[in-house]
């Protein structure tokens, strides 16, 4: 248990650091800006959900693809969104940005999170055995 949860942690911070990381090199560093960056990652997270559909990419593999790829998404339209107009963003505060992104992840858990998962009625009926 306690090896399958460092090596997740692991996974997490290494996923997430890399996944930034990508959004600042394409959007800084290549000068793509915040905003083309973001959509070219986003148009990137097709990629494992087509590969998955279409060559039978692992659901495990599919996932940790995708899950690097939502980190620059969500960090560049979020820079685009509170950098300023001279730096090629919105001008929004970082502190109005965050509010509004907090406001609506509550409302997406609370609203679409935590629904009971549906089983097929062989498993209900097993279960109720």
């Amino acid at each position: 248990m306690y090896r399958s949860s460092c090596r997740e942690l692991k996974t997490r911070t290494t996923t997430f650091a890399l996944g930034t990381s990508a959004g600042d090199l394409t959007a800084s560093s290549m000068h793509l800006g915040y905003l083309a960056s973001g959509i070219m990652f986003f148009a990137l997270l097709f990629i494992p959900a087509l590969c998955y559909l279409l060559f039978h990419l692992k659901e495990i593999t599919a996932f940790w693809i995708a899950y690097v790829l939502t980190r620059p998404v969500g960090a560049s339209f979020a820079d685009w969104l509170s950098a300023a107009p001279g730096h090629g963003g919105v001008g929004y505060s970082k502190g109005l940005v965050s509010l509004v992104l907090l406001i609506v992840i509550v409302l997406l858990v609370v609203f679409r999170g935590g629904t009971p998962a549906k089983m097929e009625e062989s498993q209900q009926v097993a279960v109720s055995q």
